[in-house]
């Protein structure tokens, strides 16, 4: 695959600079984190942009009262402290009065690992999923991120976006896409299917690859809107292979391997099921990301092994 030309917070901020420079209704603040298109953005729409400084929490609350004054509005921080930090302030003051906010996080998962469990970004799935009203969206790649930032001008209510740090390959090359049916079949498999998220779906296809040197045919899954699930496209899919894997750089507790148990067990499907995740405990490692890709099995080496086992 081919790698992208633009890093992924790029990707998506340069179309929203786009959206923004035409809507003067759309607000980005920022608490303190930057990035390169950010500098643009900062230069040509002074009025449109705020920093808040280190101060998530109250970023969440100016967002709601620039929505509740019809501001489309989004926000941008480190994923920890962008959620789990502001989480009530989300739930009552973004959830609970569905509000046109945008949550862009940055650095999901073991994206800081050298900063240790304070950075690590390894639970936001499963807590920011329970809340109602919010939308969840992870993209693969730079094109889906653009489109994410489309997205999220378009639609009402509160988002979350997780995005990725850095240049990935492009697994998404049509960039009319508008990617409404929350995921996408990479590639097809009849003895096993692997449903992953964001970068882990870039492991998935290495795995799927090197699974067929043993005469496995597996298939992966692009899960892309964690929520809501498109239940049924999921589901068809699932109809068709014989077994099923869920893959992620999240806790084994309330990510995707749960949402997709809840689809199974709530539509009769008796499938197997095996989730590959990080066990329930904290990092206390400090490591580039890859390293600790390879502590809990989750580097292609880790993924084969373990499904090898399991079969």
């Amino acid at each position: 695959m081919k790698t992208s030309e633009i890093d992924m917070r790029d990707a998506f901020f340069d179309e929203l600079y786009n959206i923004a420079r035409v809507d003067k209704q759309v607000v980005f603040l920022t608490a303190d984190m930057s990035a390169y298109s950010l500098g643009k953005f900062k230069k040509d729409l002074k009025s449109q942009y705020i920093n808040v400084g280190i101060a998530e929490q109250n970023m969440v609350s100016i967002a709601a009262g620039l929505a509740l004054g019809g501001k489309i509005v989004f926000i941008y921080g480190i994923v920890p402290f962008v959620t789990l930090r502001c989480y009530e302030q989300i739930k009552v003051d973004l959830c609970c009065m569905n509000l046109p906010v945008t949550i862009i996080g940055v650095g999901a998962g073991y994206t800081y690992g050298s900063d240790g469990p304070t950075h690590h970004a390894t639970q936001d799935i499963a807590v920011m999923r329970v809340l109602p009203e919010i939308t969840i969206l992870n993209p693969s790649d730079a094109v889906m991120t653009a489109a994410f930032a489309r997205m999220a001008y378009k639609n009402p209510g509160p988002k979350y976006i997780r995005i990725e740090r850095g240049k990935l390959p492009l697994i998404h090359n049509d960039r009319d896409n508008d990617f409404l049916d929350g995921l996408a079949e990479i590639r097809a498999g009849w003895d096993l299917t692997i449903i992953a998220t964001g970068v882990m779906v870039h492991q998935a296809v290495m795995a799927a690859e090197r699974l067929s040197g043993h005469s496995i045919s597996a298939g992966v899954v692009d899960l892309y809107r964690l929520k809501p699930l498109n239940c049924e496209m999921l589901l068809k899919i699932i109809d068709k292979t014989r077994r099923v894997i869920t893959l992620e750089e999240n806790t084994i507790i309330g990510g995707i391997g749960s949402a997709v148990s809840e689809v199974l067990v709530d539509n009769g499907r008796s499938v197997p099921l095996k989730r590959i995740a990080i066990p329930d405990q904290h990092c206390f490692e400090s490591g580039e990301r890859e390293s600790l890709h390879a502590l809990f099995n989750l580097d292609t080496d880790g993924i084969v092994k373990t499904i090898l086992e399991w079969l």
